[in-house]
């Protein structure tokens, strides 16, 4: 089932993605913000293991920002593991 972020401080407003039973991702989109550099995120975060996609990506920022659209994927992907730890407990 798709997932959506609504990012915070990025050009883009939003996330979309899913995660395949084993914890890879699938399916990233990127709702506006730099075409070329979130559909290149996209494309190389594919087929990734969420827990290394968030090592990867979190802290990122872009120039004074206190964050990024990769960092922003890697929120989102946390704000995943949280929901799916709290349906599973």
């Amino acid at each position: 089932m798709p997932y959506q972020y609504k990012t915070k401080g990025t050009c883009s407003q939003a996330i979309t993605f899913d995660v395949k039973d084993d914890g890879t991702l699938t399916d990233v989109q990127f709702i506006g913000g730099c075409d070329g550099n979130t559909t290149g995120i996209s494309s190389l975060v594919e087929g990734m293991k969420v827990d290394n996609v968030i090592q990867k990506l979190q802290g990122i920022r872009c120039g004074y920002k206190p964050t990024s659209c990769p960092d922003q994927l890697a929120t989102a992907l946390m704000k995943y593991k949280e929901h799916e730890a709290r349906k599973h407990s």
